[in-house]
């Protein structure tokens, strides 16, 4: 099992099905995000998919998540 570290290229993550929510903008800028074999997450910017990406472990996206659910971020698209 191979396991990734933030910065990583993201198109070097092997097998990363990447998914993109359907509420991107028009041109398709958005997150997408990718399960690792490993069980952690990544993230990278839909405009940048060779770029870097970020990887949590399954608590550290457990946590955004639930955060997110509660509006704790709401205030950063505004």
């Amino acid at each position: 099992m191979v396991h990734y570290g933030n910065g990583v290229a993201a198109d070097s993550i092997e097998a990363a099905a990447w998914v993109k929510a359907e509420a991107s903008d028009p041109v398709g800028n958005c997150v997408e995000i990718a399960r690792l074999d490993g069980g952690e997450v990544a993230f990278r910017n839909s405009r940048f998919p060779g770029g870097p990406a970020l990887v949590f472990t399954r608590s550290e996206m457990a946590a955004f998540l639930d955060g997110a659910r509660k509006g704790e971020f709401d205030r950063m698209t505004v």
